[in-house]
């Protein structure tokens, strides 16, 4: 309820009352507050190598991660090697029935795993028949006394015919 402090009671109240805005924002502000931990996209821990000479990212179809334990991650979920290679199988034949764009694997590793585990895992993507693959790595800037010969694209990967 408004009050005047003088003019007769005819008059129109004309004083703005924010307490319903107010209680409106801070509603919202609860609202924003218990649903962003519900969007928040959980992420795999991993310590990516540094690199000087990435190129920016395409559009990637597949995700796949190495953690530092050696547990393979499709898009984020946890995936078993034949998994991997049926997520794989159902992406080339969405490509190939013109659902979808041309595979490309963007593989991260951390840098504590083996040289063999990245290759094993890039065998078997290139053996379900896709010929474009990415390595993920931490961008770094290119030294000064680096030679100049190969452009920094510094976007974060490293591109694979």
């Amino acid at each position: 309820m408004g009050s005047k402090l003088s003019g007769s009671s005819d008059d129109a109240i004309v004083d703005i009352n924010i307490t319903p805005f107010v209680d409106v924002v801070l509603v919202i502000l609860i609202i924003f507050m218990v649903t962003a931990t519900y969007i928040v996209r959980q992420a795999i821990k991993m310590e990516l190598p540094d690199a000087a000479t990435g190129e920016s990212r395409d559009d990637t179809s597949l995700g796949i991660a190495i953690d530092a334990q050696g547990e393979l991650y499709l898009d984020g979920e946890p995936i078993t090697e034949d998994g991997l290679r049926s997520a794989v199988r159902s992406a080339r034949s969405a490509e190939a029935s013109g659902e979808g764009g041309e595979v490309v694997c963007l593989i991260a590793a951390d840098k504590t795993i083996s040289h063999g585990a990245v290759i094993e895992v890039i065998d078997l993507v290139k053996q379900e028949g896709v010929a474009r693959f990415m390595l993920d790595i931490n961008p770094v800037p290119t030294p000064s006394e680096a030679a100049g010969a190969v452009p920094a694209g510094g976007a974060g990967t490293a591109s694979a015919p």
